[in-house]
């Protein structure tokens, strides 16, 4: 009888148990990176080597164009962890963008103005005068702290010195949980990966300054960089010179993790070339969002924002991402890279 009623209790405790894991309810932000693929307004910038994107120039980069490329980065912004959150990113890090104003522009656009997203935004020395930017939902994140950290390089053949995109690092809150974003657009595979392949170590070893300066702060600091790198997870600026992990059991403190790791692994990309998918759209992110306590936020999951809309229907780049601009002509596409993003998610209160 003893045993009986033992019995009982336990499957009561164990019933009253998985009843409360039901009752668990949290909340749930999309975090990304976008690279809008040379999203530049019509005007000519005498700064910067902007020519052919103007209405005279070799791409007749009319403003019925740039509507158009406005308004489906718009669109695809819009859509970006909807099917989730039923909302889209609470952060979104860009990249290929030529100045504050083509940002106001996709704020402004008729899907996305409700959202009233701010434009954190420095110009970089860039020769092309493309810049990287964050866009933040007013409501939803406070910044508390912006900078911008700049690359060094220099050609090894002339000595001279190599332009290109900063660093942008911004801290602020998000519910009452301090988070560090930081936004890069790496030096590009031009003149062939290997030749070239310094540049992107260097952005890795500025990249990891960066967040070193903040574990210095808080060892347990929650860390997220992003961007489009130009190199694969397995590539050494991302695996070695960053230190990104594949797996999270080897994630220790004050290292980070890198998801796109598998995928790539697994022959998924964000961009394809020469008939080769390449992941260098990427999200990593520190051991403290790796935590399984999900009274902060902490990282839930990883993706590539694919959908049918985005893909080349048909051709020869059939399969590869919609992009905007091909053969020296607008396509009505979007892209040539999809954007890529994480889930983090919290524990609402009183949800057992």
């Amino acid at each position: 009888m003893i045993q009986r009623n033992i019995f009982i209790v336990l499957i009561f405790l164990f019933s009253s148990f998985l009843f409360a894991q039901k009752k668990r309810e949290y909340k749930i932000h999309t975090i990304a990176f976008y690279n809008l693929e040379n999203l530049f307004d019509p005007e000519d910038d005498p700064i910067t080597f902007d020519d052919d994107r103007t209405p005279k120039g070799k791409d007749h980069w009319t403003y019925e164009i740039y509507n158009q490329k406005v308004k489906n980065m718009a669109t695809t912004i819009s859509e970006l962890g909807k099917a989730l959150t039923n909302n889209s990113p609470v952060l979104l890090g860009v990249a290929e963008i030529e100045n504050r104003k083509v940002l106001e522009d996709l704020a402004n656009e008729s899907c996305l103005i409700a959202k009233d997203y701010g434009i954190i935004h420095f110009d970089s020395p860039d020769r092309r005068g493309i810049d990287v930017a964050l866009l933040y939902q007013k409501g939803l994140f406070k910044p508390k702290n912006t900078s911008t950290h700049e690359l060094i390089l220099y050609d090894t053949k002339t000595n001279k010195r190599v332009y290109t995109r900063d660093q942008l690092l911004v801290s602020g809150y998000l519910d009452n949980d301090l988070i560090h974003i930081i936004v890069n657009h790496w030096p590009s595979r031009r003149g062939g990966e290997a030749r070239s392949q310094y540049k992107r170590k260097k952005a890795a070893a500025l990249n990891k300054k960066i967040m070193d300066s903040l574990f210095a702060i808080d060892p347990y600091a929650k860390i997220i960089t992003m961007g489009d790198l130009n190199d694969n997870p397995n590539n050494a600026s991302v695996k070695k010179v960053l230190g990104a992990k594949q797996h999270k059991k080897e994630v220790f403190l004050k290292e980070v993790y890198n998801p796109m790791y598998t995928m790539s692994k697994k022959g998924m990309g964000s961009l394809a070339w020469r008939d080769r998918w390449n992941l260098f759209d990427q999200i990593v992110i520190s051991s403290s969002l790796l935590s399984t306590d999900y009274s902060s936020y902490r990282y839930y999951k990883a993706g590539i924002f694919n959908p049918e809309y985005l893909i080349t229907s048909k051709g020869k780049y059939k399969g590869y991402p919609f992009r905007s601009f091909a053969n020296g002509s607008y396509t009505g596409g979007y892209s040539d890279h999809f954007p890529v993003y994480i889930y983090l998610i919290k524990e609402k209160r009183g949800s057992f």
